[in-house]
């Protein structure tokens, strides 16, 4: 028997080789509250207790070949809770000059979303705490930029895999941070 997941991806085409793509490209998604790409590259690799892996609450933060961490949606997102950044002695993430951001940009593919064909789908608002998936009556579900905190909870929970993202550059990311912030000022 197909499992409920099975069914809506079955409705949207989308197949198991669209879900494989995403993790097959070597994306680099970097934990919240980071200061700049180049300390990931230069300390990361030599801290050998990767503490902020093991104390992320979400076990989202993984440790790739490289040494560095990346993110991982597949099953849960980022809570903000900043045990990652309290956990790092190596000055690479940082409550006090860091963000709370995390470098991607999620969009919805309105071709595989059920929601977008008439189907009643709830899956990627209900884990959205920042109420930022905004659906026209009960179908038609956008995301609100303006709110999104590309915490990456809606990715995992996509029955037919229609949310994806575009990681960003991060330095490039932080700049416009201090940027809007040195601005409001």
């Amino acid at each position: 028997m197909a499992s409920r997941r099975d069914f809506f991806r079955s409705l949207s085409g989308a197949k198991d080789s669209d879900i494989l793509k995403e993790e097959s490209i070597d994306v680099v998604l970097r934990p919240p509250y980071a200061l700049a790409e180049s300390l990931f590259l230069s300390r990361c690799v030599e801290c050998e207790d990767k503490a902020c892996a093991t104390f992320c609450e979400e076990e989202i933060i993984v440790i790739k070949a490289d040494g560095t961490p990346t993110l991982n949606f597949s099953k849960r997102g980022c809570t903000f809770c900043q045990e990652c950044a309290k956990a790092c002695k190596s000055g690479v993430l940082s409550l006090e000059e860091g963000f709370e951001y995390i470098n991607a940009e999620f969009k919805i593919d309105i071709n595989g979303c059920v929601a977008h064909h008439k189907v009643i789908c709830f899956s990627c608002k209900e884990p959205c705490i920042d109420d930022a998936i905004l659906f026209n009556g009960m179908f038609n579900p956008v995301i609100d930029e303006s709110r999104c905190t590309n915490c990456g909870y809606c990715f995992g929970r996509c029955p037919t895999v229609a949310i994806s993202y575009e990681v960003v550059d991060l330095d490039g990311a932080i700049s416009k941070l201090r940027s809007s912030i040195d601005g409001d000022g």
